[in-house]
């Protein structure tokens, strides 16, 4: 079982969430962290997949802090590949890393592996469009490489969609089919293999 996590910068905003067995998939959208720690703990993983990001760069002691470090190692990389990120500085973004790097923090003390994913990433790897393409060519792309079960839902969501690709990642990590980039001091990011 691997859990994919397309996760909000808010407890306000929907979080997809994906527990992955197989290729089957079992969807829902979650809002709080305690929603989201429960179907983990129920769903007892061997890996939780979340797409925010987990850690600062290096140098910068908080996201509160004035300073000219944005990027991590493995943000640089990501825009030496063509693919598009957004500094995690940036806005909405601060949101997002706090809750990620307080998430993480939790999973791993209640003894959970957990990495770094980037969805849209790991779709441009795999040649399938993103959500912001269309819902359902991303679904169709992701039943290409596969999935069944939930995918199948009529009113799936793209965060959803999102936490199915998370933990198709989650799943090329377990079987030794991925990418790591990045600094280990910072994180790395795990993506598939083209």
């Amino acid at each position: 079982m691997i859990v994919g996590i397309d996760l909000a910068g808010s407890e306000k905003r929907p979080t997809g969430f994906c527990a992955l067995n197989g290729m089957s998939s079992e969807c829902c959208v979650l809002y709080t962290d305690k929603e989201i720690i429960e179907n983990i703990e129920r769903t007892k993983p061997k890996i939780v997949a979340i797409d925010a990001p987990l850690a600062l760069p290096k140098g910068r002691k908080s996201l509160e802090e004035r300073c000219d470090i944005h990027l991590r190692k493995c943000d640089r990389q990501l825009l030496d590949m063509k693919i598009k990120v957004f500094p995690i500085t940036l806005g909405p973004m601060r949101m997002l890393t706090k809750r990620g790097i307080k998430l993480r923090r939790i999973l791993e003390r209640k003894g959970f592996k957990v990495i770094e994913v980037y969805p849209g990433a790991a779709q441009d790897i795999w040649k399938i469009p993103r959500k912001q393409e269309g819902l359902e060519k991303l679904r169709r792309g992701l039943m290409k490489l596969g999935v069944e079960g939930d995918i199948n839902k009529k009113d799936i969501t793209g965060d959803e969609l999102d936490a199915i690709t998370s933990a198709l990642v989650g799943r090329a990590y377990l079987h030794g089919k991925h990418m790591a980039i990045g600094d280990p001091e910072e994180i790395l990011m795990i993506l598939p293999k083209p």
